[in-house]
């Protein structure tokens, strides 16, 4: 997935809480690519890009972690 492709786009997370996505940023140590996002009261959040993008497994199923509404 290109980050900059979704850049501006809400994302709902599977727990339910919204957010929008700022960009991709890269972690000064590990050089591993993060996905910055901000939740609905402008608190900033950072996600490695493979977890943002993933799946998770909840009650046996396998869903997005993050579904794009826009």
């Amino acid at each position: 997935m290109d980050t900059n492709n979704v850049i501006g786009c809400r994302y709902k997370h599977y727990k339910g809480g919204l957010y929008k996505v700022i960009g991709e940023s890269i972690h000064t140590e590990t050089e591993e690519k993060l996905v910055t996002y901000e939740d609905m009261n402008g608190t900033l959040w950072a996600r490695p890009k493979d977890m943002f993008f993933g799946k998770v497994i909840i009650d046996g199923n396998e869903i997005s972690r993050f579904t794009k509404i826009d």
